[in-house]
């Protein structure tokens, strides 16, 4: 297309016009309708951080009276920009799902059917196994060759090979370290995380 100034001068003018007075010229109003209509036009956005992976992407979900009801990519989020992969444009669904469960469920060694358990239960349950698994397989001492004179030597150990950790994308630093200390303090030295691996 071949633009003249003149044309262009013309072009841009007709479309100042229109946009000025296209409010009284066109009948907006069954647009203005549809605005009305937007799930999310009423609703707080607050960003967020997609829990998938480790890339980090930025989410805004957008609550109303208290209640999840939209999430999407975040447009400001310097590593996403908006755009989410296939898992994460589906994350609204890790709130409203049908499938998803809400209390704990367990499974007794040797059942076959799990069986619905309150916080509490759950809670003293993982404590007393992680205790019993500690205590069974923790290495105070270890008998190692001194490499100066070759002869058998005792050194402290305080360590359990029987407990492993494994942190997730979806948690930020402090989590991570609160995790570590506390994975630490039980003697875990098989810890890594899930941006590592």
């Amino acid at each position: 297309m071949n633009l003249s100034r003149r044309s262009f001068l013309k072009l841009s003018g007709a479309t100042g016009l229109g946009l000025f007075f296209g409010e009284k010229i066109f009948d907006l109003s069954p647009v203005m309708a549809q605005v009305k209509l937007l799930k999310i036009k009423s609703a707080k956005a607050t960003p967020t951080i997609c829990p998938y992976c480790s890339v980090g992407c930025g989410l805004l979900a957008y609550t109303e009276n208290g209640k999840l009801i939209n999430m999407e990519g975040d447009p400001d989020n310097p590593v996403n920009q908006g755009s989410l992969c296939s898992k994460g444009a589906s994350v609204y669904q890790l709130y409203d799902n049908e499938r998803r469960l809400t209390k704990p469920m367990y499974r007794a060694p040797g059942a076959t059917e799990w069986v619905e358990k309150d916080w509490d239960w759950m809670f003293d349950r993982i404590v007393e196994r992680v205790t019993e698994t500690r205590d069974k397989n923790f290495t105070a001492k270890q008998t190692i060759d001194d490499p100066k004179t070759g002869s058998k030597i005792d050194i402290t150990a305080n360590r359990t090979d029987a407990i492993a950790s494994l942190g997730g994308a979806g948690l930020d630093n402090e989590e991570c370290y609160l995790l570590q200390k506390l994975m630490r303090g039980l003697g875990v030295v098989y810890l890594e995380h899930q941006a590592r691996i």
